[in-house]
């Protein structure tokens, strides 16, 4: 594993002379536990050879662990102005290893900016979590795969089996794009500030087939249509879509049924024929 060629401060010193406090406007919770952060760039798996990119560094924990690692490249995308000092003391301790991003990365095309094989690795501002990934499984084609903290709320749903009470769109989505593991549990003592609750790591790694943005738009419609109104049965919940009779008898599907009991398969099943039916 590299050694930085220049000493480095330790991360809770590295907060107090940066000023880093963490925001709650930036959904910022930091992990200050080196052995945590090689754990987590352990589960991301063999980086030999590959671009990692992490979103929200903040006093760079986990972006020092990546960098020890056999990561070609380090991309960070840090939406903070506090922490770019921080990784320009990694830059000068790791020479040519590290690349900061001064961005908000809701904006920023990954694919265009880092050259393949990509891996995502990151400890996700809380606040950003969802849309991020919602974002990346439009192209997860383009990653090997993501290794990415949330509360671990939104880890169960992300994760979940049909018939269950966190079975939503979000793992609909996330479980059709990606195999998708729960990997590891973090206590809210592990972070500074200690959130209210826990955290955890997801891994998911991209299915071979790219459905593409026509397919993957008609599942988001799907979707956001079926869980809108998880009460309803699926006759009255698919009805915005117009002729959900007709779709679901198609799909050979239950109109009573409730969208929390379809399998992933159903859903994709029902997206191609609602595409089919549509076309956009």
């Amino acid at each position: 594993m590299p050694d930085p060629v220049l000493p480095l401060p330790s991360l809770a010193e590295t907060v107090e002379r940066h000023g880093l406090n963490a925001r709650k406007s930036l959904g910022q919770h930091f992990l200050l536990d080196p052995a945590v952060c090689e754990r987590i760039a352990r589960v991301a798996g063999d980086m030999a050879g590959r671009q990692a990119i992490e979103v929200g560094p903040g006093p760079g924990g986990l972006t020092r662990a990546l960098l020890h690692g056999a990561a070609e490249h380090v991309t960070a995308i840090e939406l903070d102005d506090r922490a770019l000092a921080v990784m320009a003391e990694l830059q000068g301790a790791f020479p040519g290893r590290l690349s900061v991003v001064h961005e908000d990365a809701l904006k920023v095309d990954i694919e265009a900016l880092v050259p393949a094989p990509r891996k995502i690795v990151a400890n996700l501002p809380y606040n950003v979590g969802t849309p991020l990934l919602v974002g990346w499984l439009r192209k997860a084609a383009a990653f090997e795969n993501m290794t990415l903290m949330f509360q671990q709320e939104v880890a169960e749903r992300i994760c979940a089996a049909p018939d269950t009470e966190p079975y939503g769109r979000l793992g609909v989505l996330a479980q059709w794009r990606c195999e998708a593991h729960f990997l590891l549990s973090l206590p809210p003592g592990a972070f500074k500030p200690p959130p209210k609750v826990w955290s955890a790591v997801v891994g998911l790694t991209p299915r071979p087939e790219d459905p593409g943005p026509a397919l993957f738009g008609a599942m988001e419609r799907l979707t956001a249509a079926a869980f809108g109104q998880r009460r309803k049965m699926l006759r009255g919940s698919l009805k915005p879509l117009g002729g959900a009779e007709a779709l679901l008898e198609q799909a050979g599907i239950e109109g009573s049924r409730r969208a929390e009991t379809l399998s992933v398969a159903e859903f994709d099943r029902l997206a191609r024929l609602l595409l089919a039916r549509d076309g956009k």
